[in-house]
C-alpha cells in the first residue's frame, strides 16, 4: 500500500487554486506529482466562504479522493488543535498573501505559527517572503534554521530548463557574468484586485511581481551592493502613466498608495557585474511580454517568454548566427514542487532546492531597495521638476 503524504494548504486564493491571469496553481501540480498518495488534510484561510468554495470545486472533480479528508480552518492554531495524529501535515504550502507572513510580528508570522503547531512540517513558501520589514524576515530565517526546518521558496524561474542551460554553458566555459538585463511588461486589464494595486497592501509591482526577475538577476549576477541601486518611475498621476483599460475603480485607493506604471532600475553586483531591470504596467489583454538577458565575454544569452513557452537565444564566440532553443512542455511550477516533495521524502538532496529562505530574503532586500530609491527619486523630481 502506498504511503500517503499529508499536505496542509494555507490560502484558498489563486496561487494555490489557479487563475485566468497566469499558470500558477499549486494544488493541480501536487495532484499530478503525488496522484493517489496525496492527502490534503487541511485548508487554512480566514475567509471560510472562499475556502469552502475552493474545496467544493475539488470535491466535484476527478481528484475528489485526495480531498475527501480535507478540513477547513480559519487559522493555523485551530488546525493544530483539531487535526488527528494521522493527519499531521508533512508539507505545508504557504500561499497566503505576503502581508501575513515573513515576520515575527503577531498576525503576520505564519511561518512561526506553523513551526510551533507542526514542528516536523516542511514549508514551501510563496514569493515574496513578506511585505514587512526585512530585518524581521531575517529573524524568521534564524528561527527556521535553528529548528532545522526544510524550507523552499517559490522562485520557479530558477527551475526552467532554459535557465539551467544558461547555467551549464557558463559553468562549462568558465564564464564570469558581465551583466544582466530584465524586462517585464505586464498585461494589466484583468488585474482587478484592488489590493494588488495598493502598494501599502501588496508591496508594489517590484516587490510583488518583478521579484521573479530580480531573483533571476541575482541567480546569475550574485549578491547586490544595495547602496548602488538607482531607480526612477513613471507615476500614476503623470501623463505617460494614464491607463485606459482598468477594470476597477482606482479612485478608491489613496493617491499615495497607487502603483507606478513604469520602474527602471540599475545596480552593481558585489562581484563587479551590472544589473538592470525595467517593469512596466502597460499591456491590454492577458499576455505579458518578458525577457531576460545575461552577458559574458563572447556570449549573449536572451531568454524570451519564460512564463509560457520559453525560448533561449545564445550568441557564442566566433559565430554570428544566433543559436535558438525552444522549450515546450516545461513547467517550472511542477519542477519546483516535484523537487521539494522529493527532498521531503528523502529522494533528493537538500541542494536540489534552488531557492532557500535566506537567499529569497536577499531578493526581497533588492526589491525594497529599488522601491525606496525610486520613491526618493520621484519625490526629488516633484520638488525640482
Amino acid at each position: 500500500m502506498s504511503v500517503k503524504v499529508n499536505v496542509l494548504l494555507v490560502g484558498a486564493g489563486e496561487i494555490n487554486f489557479g487563475s485566468v491571469e497566469g499558470p500558477w496553481n499549486h494544488t493541480s501540480r501536487l495532484e499530478k506529482i503525488l496522484t493517489s498518495r496525496l492527502r490534503i488534510v487541511a485548508l487554512v484561510d480566514p475567509d471560510q466562504s472562499r475556502a469552502f468554495a475552493a474545496l467544493q470545486s475539488k470535491l466535484a472533480s476527478a481528484v475528489a479522493g485526495v480531498w475527501k479528508d480535507c478540513n477547513l480552518f480559519p487559522s493555523v492554531f485551530e488546525a493544530a488543535a483539531s487535526l488527528s495524529p494521522e493527519c499531521v501535515p508533512q508539507i505545508a504550502i504557504v500561499g497566503a498573501p505576503p502581508f501575513a507572513r515573513g515576520t515575527d510580528i503577531a498576525g503576520r508570522d505564519l511561518e512561526l505559527q506553523l513551526l510551533k503547531a507542526f514542528p516536523a512540517c516542511a514549508l514551501f513558501i510563496e514569493k515574496p517572503v513578506s511585505s514587512g520589514p526585512e530585518e524581521a524576515s531575517w529573524r524568521v530565517a534564524q528561527a527556521l534554521a535553528t529548528h532545522g526546518t526544510l524550507v523552499g521558496v517559490g522562485y520557479m524561474l530558477r527551475y526552467l530548463k532554459a535557465v539551467q542551460l544558461i547555467k551549464k554553458v557558463i559553468s562549462d566555459n568558465g564564464l564570469v557574468v558581465m551583466g544582466t538585463n530584465a524586462r517585464y511588461v505586464m498585461a494589466y486589464e484583468w488585474a482587478r484586485k484592488p489590493a494588488w494595486w495598493d502598494k501599502s497592501r501588496s508591496g508594489g509591482p517590484i516587490i510583488e511581481q518583478a521579484t521573479h526577475f530580480c531573483d533571476l538577476s541575482r541567480y546569475f549576477g550574485g549578491d547586490v551592493h544595495l547602496p548602488s541601486v538607482v531607480a526612477h518611475t513613471v507615476q500614476h498621476n503623470e501623463p505617460p502613466g494614464e491607463l485606459s483599460a482598468k477594470r476597477f475603480d482606482e479612485d478608491q485607493i489613496p493617491a499615495e498608495n497607487r502603483l507606478p506604471r513604469l520602474t527602471s532600475a540599475t545596480w552593481k553586483y558585489t562581484g563587479g557585474a551590472v544589473g538592470t531591470l525595467t517593469h512596466v504596467i502597460a499591456l491590454h489583454g492577458t499576455t505579458y511580454d518578458t525577457e531576460f538577458e545575461v552577458y559574458a565575454d563572447g556570449y549573449h544569452f536572451r531568454l524570451v517568454d519564460p512564463y509560457s513557452i520559453p525560448k533561449l537565444y545564445i550568441r557564442r564566440p566566433g559565430v554570428a548566427e544566433v543559436e535558438a532553443h525552444t522549450f515546450t512542455n516545461d513547467d517550472p511550477f511542477h519542477t519546483e514542487l516535484a523537487t521539494f516533495v522529493g527532498v521531503v521524502e528523502g529522494d533528493r538532496r537538500n541542494e536540489a532546492i534552488l531557492s532557500s529562505y535566506e537567499d529569497a530574503i536577499k531578493t526581497y532586500e533588492l526589491t525594497w531597495a529599488i522601491r525606496r530609491k525610486s520613491e526618493r527619486a520621484a519625490e526629488d523630481y516633484n520638488q525640482n521638476p
